[in-house]
């Protein structure tokens, strides 16, 4: 303290710039001035003190850090809050690397969590997929372990309800991890004429965007306006999936697929309703005008994620962040046939459950049902161009 008070008195008989804006205007009271030169040194020193614990603290920490450092979901029963591109979750399952009708692609993001829900229809989507005739899913990002923005890419895919489903098919042989990072997935749509390379699309693959719109929890499918034209212009007889299918930018190697809020989440907030009809319309037409492309007006915006803090997110997603973490990803990790494992923490103390031989999607409890109804939900007219 001895040497803290000479320093501060030197610093400031001799003006010292660091100092002074703190005393420029203190009045010293009288009584304070009879404790003499060493008093009013320390008392001085007391009021800098004071100054620089009351200065702000550090920058809040960005939320993408702290949900993107998360490794395993919280043990909680599964609950989505907040919005899509604006929240978290809880009780999230993992899906398998490796599936008998699904391999999971760019496996160290550690994207492969979800709500059990999500999880279920995209183990039931690899086997009507494939008994359509598609060789087997290519599963790109569905969520981080706890929701949350995301480190990089994606502005939605927040609180469990988002995956991505490549267009390529699965090939005949098992994918090495390498080959799973690095592998280049195939572009479907011309970036010039923003219409769908016919040498490369199949009628493979309008089967398999209309098996994903068909299950009534699926809200929406977004794709590239290319593929959704390539869609009004060839598919014939039922049509009405049509509706659920939304183009948008990019998604042009992959589509995704969004389920609405589930039982058990009321802090989840539900998407737009949205008018009935095909798509195919004017709706479609103004994604082949000029207006869509012309370059943003503002590309060095910050996107969404490099602001958010904790303080943008639903309260509860502290407490999600906060939450314990399950034993292991095995732990937490959905096996198809109709058994789930929920992170719930009953569930983390009993035996695991064994994996059904058979299909018994009738026996889930509702809450974690996959194949459950759903409100049905439509698509959007489009938007102007978003920022970042």
């Amino acid at each position: 303290m001895t040497m803290l008070k000479r320093s501060l008195r030197g610093r400031l008989l001799r003006g010292a710039t660091g100092f002074r804006p703190l005393f420029m205007h203190v009045v010293i009271p009288k009584p304070l001035r009879s404790f003499g030169r060493h008093a009013l040194t320390a008392a001085l020193a007391v009021l800098v003190l004071a100054g620089l614990a009351a200065r702000p603290a550090a920058a809040e920490e960005l939320a993408k850090n702290l949900f993107g450092a998360k490794q395993l979901p919280a043990v909680a029963a599964p609950q989505s809050i907040g919005f899509y591109s604006k929240g978290c979750f809880a009780g999230g399952v993992a899906i398998p690397l490796n599936g008998p009708k699904w391999e999971v692609m760019r496996p160290s993001r550690n994207r492969r969590w979800g709500h059990p829900t999500m999880i279920a229809l995209i183990e039931k989507l690899s086997r009507d997929a494939a008994a359509d005739g598609w060789p087997g899913l290519l599963v790109g990002d569905i969520s981080q372990p706890r929701g949350g923005p995301m480190l990089t890419g994606h502005a939605s895919h927040q609180i469990g309800l988002d995956a991505d489903i490549w267009l390529t098919p699965m090939p005949d042989r098992k994918l090495s991890l390498e080959q799973r990072e690095n592998m280049s997935a195939t572009l479907l749509v011309d970036e010039k004429t923003h219409l769908v390379k016919d040498a490369l699309w199949a009628a493979a693959h309008t089967r398999l965007l209309k098996r994903a719109a068909s299950y009534a929890e699926v809200e929406r499918i977004l794709v590239n306006p290319g593929i959704k034209k390539k869609l009004c212009d060839t598919v014939k007889g039922d049509r009405a999936w049509l509706r659920k299918v939304r183009p948008f930018w990019g998604h042009d190697y992959h589509f995704h697929i969004r389920i609405g809020c589930q039982p058990g989440s009321p802090k989840c907030k539900a998407q737009e309703n949205t008018a009935p009809g095909e798509g195919c319309d004017q709706s479609l037409a103004w994604w082949f005008t000029e207006e869509p492309w012309r370059p943003n007006k503002n590309p060095d915006r910050p996107k969404a994620r490099d602001l958010m803090t904790m303080a943008s997110l639903p309260a509860a997603c502290q407490a999600v962040l906060d939450g314990p973490d399950p034993a292991s990803a095995e732990a937490v990790t959905y096996y198809g046939d109709g058994v789930p494992v929920a992170a719930a923490p009953v569930l983390m103390t009993a035996p695991a459950p064994a994996r059904a031989s058979a299909s018994g999607g009738a026996a889930l409890p509702a809450s974690v049902n996959a194949f459950a109804a759903t409100p049905e939900i439509g698509i959007p007219l489009p938007r102007p161009r978003p920022g970042n």
